[in-house]
């Protein structure tokens, strides 16, 4: 029966061969009886194949998901592998595609590739080619009609000889590296030659030489084009809005794009507009919106929105998708967008929209995606939204919403996502969300929810945020049953309670464990350290966990944030954290740890942030044994320890970090990973413990206070110019306070209080001109203290307990030809009426003077710096009034403060 069906499908193919002129193409499931391919082909096909022999170790390396390794078979007629289609006529090589099959490494110009004359479609997107550049070679395909490089991870200058591919009816060459280039000579020889193209993708393309009116030269039969995020800058022509074959036009992110959106003679066969982020000009007003009745997909997220009327958005009736996410629209959500029936996707977060919910949107019942969150939104979630029974995405956080979550929400059995994080919803969280079958993202932290936490019937959740409610009781045991869990977040609840089970570690997807802030007691599990090389985050602290910290931590891992501060772990730290190579942050503070310092610590080469105050730290720190050691540390903090001898001046000259000022304005987190965490840390920061819910990038620290550290402050540190805060009190320091510190032009905090300090303020201090906070109090200073900008703002407190000293602001005042001066000025160092000094009228004119200006330039800095300054603003009185008890009482030699 096999045979003669065998037989009967090689006479069709043979009927099918003389019936055409024009060769037929044939796939793999064509007997090779008909046609074998040539071995030339055969052998560099497999060639080809063999050149990338290393593939990652993790498939989820590839774009994606999930990749198929190429499997051809040596001796076999190629025209029978995977991707390989062949003339029927002749028996070519004339189709490959190898999209997704794990080819990893260098394409190089030689390749056997380039061999495959005739070609006419090639695929080889979505594999990881190493930045290769795009090889001049592939102008070599004559024949070829479709080219698609998408996603490969290719660089460098798209090459000229690309535009010898007359034929060409699609290019694609988006989502590279990013560092993929393509020069106006080059992009005009594609216009130009490039006669036949229909589809062309150079989204992430560097085009910002590229004038956006050449455009215009691309072929007329263009359908499909997209650019985002490809920096073009100047005006666009608004005739590319009425090319009349245009179908597909993607803008998205050319942030230096202008021009204006025509209103009227649109292209009718538009579907998919896409002006995000770019500074093109739109008017929504009758006319424009009547030319945008054949759009189905409209993308107007960040535009430049001149007079629009969003209501007149109802009539596009249409449309299947709209994004009007990160614009300034206020008001309430317009009523009339419940006209668009087809509508599967809205969009409108990051907007000012206030109000509740409009019932209208209700009637959308072809909705998969609905995103309202980052708005004004108030008043309850209606029940109502059950009725959007396709809904897989609903997203309302960071909006006013009060009362108790819908049970009615749980009807939605596609749901996906159901994010209602950061709103002021209350009550206890309805059993049947933990039963929905298909959510993935469960995401209600930042409410007032209460009670225990429900059994997890769903078997599909991978992310659950719960965290900052008021939620008590024990973790149920269902949720170490979610084996495709790669979040857990229930940090900051405080009445979780109970033991961490050892059965956690089964959960071998996961990516993040914050239990933080909660009332866990018991033992680490010994497994959290090795169980999963996939672990980036894990924070346990601010709990009453005891025993030691786990010991082992694999090889391999790929740990970022470690965080067991506030607990009561004993012991010592194990040396087996140097296998954390990713590790950026590290907070083992406040327990009981028993150790000297770990030096082992210098060998991880990311590190940023290393607390261990207040444990039992003890002996010396010996100085580096690894070049370049703590090079990336910006938070460093042994406070309240044991630590002795000399202050540790060869890691000064290590920490490059703290030795260059960085305006980066975001902040620390997980990077280049599928799941975001940002980056959290309690400091003592002027005076006062403060929490840092996110630690922005250029925050600098270095904590050495209350220790017992001898000898003299090193010169060194004057080349940490980053530092935001330098504190090194109630230690025993001896020596004068280094000049050099004046080098320190970003410091906002210096407390040098509580040691052996002898000698004079140096006048170089005064041109710390960001300093708020300065003690210097309980050292052996003498002499004047120097007046001018920030020091004109300190108060006794910063120097009291140094008997020698005197001026503004002590009573004491100084003898004369010692008394307070402002730094001299040109004029001053220019007059001989002042050369004999000043009497105490003149003294009293320039503190006055000094006054006022010091208090201006207080206020000009906060006005400009307020970000930097707002943390501690305000402070407790009683901390405050317990912190002058405390200096008051402080021993005169300098000795600790417990």
């Amino acid at each position: 029966m096999m045979g003669s069906s065998l037989l009967l499908a090689q006479f069709l193919c043979l009927l099918l061969f003389h019936s055409h002129s024009q060769p037929a193409h044939s796939s793999s499931n064509f007997s090779s009886s008909v046609q074998l391919c040539p071995g030339d082909q055969s052998l560099a096909l497999l060639q080809f194949k063999n050149s990338f022999p290393m593939t990652p170790s993790s498939p989820s390396t590839f774009p994606c998901y999930p990749p198929e390794k190429v499997l051809w078979k040596e001796g076999t007629d190629c025209c029978t592998w995977d991707g390989v289609t062949c003339s029927m006529k002749t028996g070519h090589v004339i189709g490959l595609d190898l999209g997704c099959s794990m080819l990893y490494g260098t394409l190089h110009s030689n390749s056997t590739l380039f061999s495959l004359h005739h070609l006419q479609k090639l695929n080889l997107s979505y594999n990881d080619f190493n930045r290769s550049v795009i090889s001049s070679s592939f102008g070599q395909f004559l024949h070829l009609t479709h080219l698609d490089l998408n996603s490969s991870n290719f660089a460098g200058q798209v090459p000229p000889e690309i535009s010898h591919l007359s034929r060409l009816v699609s290019l694609g060459l988006s989502s590279n590296s990013g560092e993929l280039m393509l020069e106006p000579i080059s992009f005009n020889k594609l216009a130009q030659n490039l006669t036949q193209l229909r589809e062309l993708y150079l989204g992430g393309v560097n085009m910002s030489l590229v004038v956006p009116s050449s455009l215009m030269n691309l072929s007329s039969s263009l359908s499909y084009l997209q650019l985002w995020r490809c920096g073009l800058k100047g005006e666009l022509p608004d005739n590319l809005f009425r090319r009349s074959n245009l179908q597909w036009l993607d803008l998205w992110s050319n942030e230096g794009l202008t021009g204006s959106f025509p209103q009227y003679n649109l292209s009718n066969a538009l579907s998919h507009l896409d002006l995000s982020y770019t500074r093109i000009s739109i008017h929504l007003e009758p006319d424009s919106i009547s030319h945008l009745k054949s759009v189905e997909k409209l993308y107007l997220s960040g535009c430049n929105f001149v007079g629009s009327n969003l209501d007149l958005l109802g009539n596009l009736t249409q449309l299947i998708e709209l994004g009007l996410k990160d614009n300034q629209f206020g008001g309430q959500i317009p009523f009339s967008l419940g006209k668009l029936k087809q509508l599967k996707y809205l969009h409108l977060g990051n907007n000012s929209f206030i109000g509740p919910i409009p019932d209208s949107l209700f009637k959308l019942t072809q909705l998969e995606w609905l995103d309202l969150s980052y708005n004004r939104l108030t008043g309850l979630i209606p029940f109502q939204i059950s009725r959007l029974s396709s809904l897989t995405a609903l997203l309302l956080s960071n909006n006013q919403l009060i009362g108790r979550i819908p049970s009615q929400i749980s009807r939605l059995s596609g749901l996906i996502i159901l994010d209602l994080s950061h709103n002021l919803l209350n009550g206890t969280t309805p059993s049947s969300l933990f039963s929905m079958p298909s959510l993935h993202f469960l995401l209600l932290n930042n409410n007032l929810l209460y009670g225990q936490i429900s059994p997890f019937l769903c078997k599909s959740l991978q992310y659950i945020n719960l965290s900052f409610n008021k939620l008590y009781g024990q973790i149920p045991p269902s949720v170490f049953k979610l084996e495709h869990l790669r979040l857990l977040r229930l940090s900051s609840n405080d009445k979780l309670t109970g033991n961490i089970s050892s059965v956690i570690c089964e959960l071998k997807f996961l990516e993040i464990l914050d239990l933080s802030n909660n009332g866990f007691s018991g033992f680490i599990p010994q497994c959290l350290g090795n169980f999963s090389d996939g672990l980036l985050v894990l924070h346990l602290g601010g709990n009453n966990l005891h025993g030691n910290i786990p010991s082992i931590y694999s090889e391999g891992n790929d740990l970022r944030y470690l965080n067991f501060n506030g607990n009561q772990l004993k012991g010592v730290i194990p040396p087996s954290i140097i296998n954390c190579v990713n590790l950026e942050f590290l907070d083992l503070g406040n327990n009981m740890i028993d150790d000297t310092f770990p030096s082992f610590l210098e060998t991880l080469p990311k590190l940023k942030v290393v607390i261990l105050r207040s444990n039992k730290l003890h002996g010396s720190l010996k100085g580096p044994t690894v070049k370049d050691s703590f090079s990336k540390l910006q938070i460093f903090d042994l406070s309240n320890n044991s630590l002795s001898g000399p202050l540790p001046t060869e890691y000064f000259n290590n920490f490059k970090a703290m030795m260059s000022i960085d305006q980066d304005m975001d902040y620390m987190r997980t990077k280049n990973v599928s799941t975001t965490y940002v980056f959290s840390v309690q400091l003592a920061w002027k005076g006062s413990q403060t929490v840092f819910p996110k630690i922005q990038i250029a925050l600098t620290t270095l904590d050495l206070s209350c220790n017992k550290f001898t000898g003299k402050i090193p010169e060194s540190l004057r080349k940490l110019k980053s530092l935001k805060q330098l504190n090194l009190s109630h230690n025993s320091l001896i020596g004068c306070i280094q000049p050099s510190l004046g080098n320190l032009t970003d410091l906002e905090s210096l407390d040098l209080s509580s040691n052996l300090l002898a000698g004079r303020i140096p006048q170089e201090l005064v041109d710390l001109t960001f300093l708020q906070v300065l003690n210097l109090s309980y050292n052996q200073l003498e002499g004047p203290i120097p007046l001018g900008k920030q020091f004109n703002t300190f108060e006794n407190g910063s120097y009291e307990g140094n008997l020698g000293l005197c001026g503004f602001p002590l009573q004491v005042k100084c003898n004369k030809g010692e008394g307070q001066r402002p730094p001299p000025s040109n004029f001053e160092k220019e007059d001989s009426m002042f050369e004999d000094g000043f009497g105490w009228k003149a003294v009293t004119m320039g503190y006055g003077c000094g006054f006022v200006f010091g208090v201006s330039i207080g206020y000009i800095v906060f006005r400009a710096r307020k970000a930097a300054w707002f943390v501690n603003m305000v402070e407790d009185s009683a901390h405050q009034y317990g912190k002058r008890l405390r200096r008051k009482n402080a021993p005169r030699n300098g000795g600790r403060r417990y």
